[in-house]
């Protein structure tokens, strides 16, 4: 383990239990039905034990970070999409033409763009940075996807990242992904980090067939026999069978907790991520707000595993951050009540 990785791990603390008290006591005085707010009431109390104060700083701004890579386990079939889909899609992020971007704007979030392991040289732009750390995995089904130095390499980029951006004003940090391929990986660390059967950690993906979605299974399966991961050494299991972007968004998570700022997750891809960094640091879970439910399976059962209640439900599974986008609003409306509302006595409002 290196120096950075050290420091990072050793700045991250459990929740702030008093700050907690102090927000339940605080919302137990908003003008206000006690728990009318639902979810929100229990996000506002997560956030200020993450912030050690209440109220906690606004979660505003914020920044999107895309990490994006490729995969050798491409060459398997898993997807029907080209593999070089990853570097177009890159190049539609940095113009500002993708969904996340759309999202992204709606919520008044910025998007920067990491290119961690695409498997061609890209052009590039002011939001995007040049952080490869290979050219793509290998194959994870006929061997370890990274060596143990490379996974922690792409894993401090996401550190980096995840520093620069707060150390620059971000209060909200937003995990995105990109790369073709990418669920299978996933599918193979939620497997691991949870214990579950590989056909319950798998999903369609960008929406494949049956045949193919009984092939992608086996595909994970034979890599978790090949390997027999031990969940126990996170960054065994990620140099094993993860990804370069799987990696990078578990340093980026990490980073979040131990700057005590909020790392919202977005989908399978972020989930897989987050589940390796609480291998990590139990404690970094504190620092996680589940933005929304994926439509991919292993999404639920890698948000279970970790305690975790997403904030929306719409059928999503595009990943890329768009539902880390949308949910941003939420967790800052969350916070924004304590702040704003007004309380019984300061109101003149009789209580019940």
């Amino acid at each position: 383990m290196t120096a950075v990785l050290e420091e990072t791990l050793a700045a991250i603390r459990p929740a702030d239990e008093q700050a907690m008290a102090a927000a339940r006591d605080h919302q137990a005085r908003l003008t206000k039905p006690a728990g009318s707010l639902g979810a929100l009431e229990e996000l506002s109390v997560r956030l200020s034990g993450l912030a050690g104060v209440c109220p906690p700083p606004l979660p505003t701004p914020a920044t999107v970070a895309v990490f994006a890579g490729d995969h050798g386990v491409h060459a398997q079939g898993v997807t029907p999409w080209p593999q070089e889909v990853t570097a177009q899609m890159v190049a539609n992020f940095v113009a500002g033409g993708a969904v996340v971007n759309a999202f992204a704007r709606q919520a008044g979030a910025d998007v920067m763009v990491v290119d961690v392991g695409v498997a061609v040289p890209l052009h590039g732009g002011a939001t995007l940075l040049d952080a490869n750390v290979r050219r793509g995995t290998a194959d994870l089904s006929v061997g370890p996807a990274l060596t143990r130095e490379e996974a922690l390499a792409a894993l401090e980029v996401g550190v980096g990242v995840a520093r620069a951006l707060v150390t620059s004003g971000a209060k909200c940090l937003l995990t995105g992904d990109m790369g073709i391929a990418n669920t299978t990986p996933a599918a193979a660390l939620i497997a691991v980090f949870t214990g579950s059967d590989p056909a319950a950690a798998t999903g369609r993906g960008t929406g494949i067939d049956d045949a193919m979605l009984a092939h992608k299974v086996d595909v994970v399966r034979r890599a978790l026999a090949l390997h027999a991961p031990d969940p126990a050494d996170p960054l065994g299991v990620l140099a094993a069978v993860g990804g370069l972007e799987h990696a990078a968004l578990t340093g980026f998570i990490l980073g979040a907790a131990a700057e005590r700022v909020p790392a919202i997750v977005d989908g399978v891809i972020a989930a897989s991520a987050a589940l390796a960094a609480a291998a990590f640091a139990p404690d970094s879970v504190a620092a996680m707000v589940a933005g929304h439910r994926s439509a991919e399976p292993g999404a639920s059962v890698a948000l279970a595993h970790l305690g975790l209640e997403p904030l929306l439900d719409l059928g999503m599974r595009l990943g890329e951050g768009s539902g880390a986008a949308l949910a941003l609003p939420v967790v800052q409306a969350a916070v924004r009540v304590l702040h704003e509302v007004a309380t019984f006595d300061s109101a003149g409002v009789s209580e019940k």
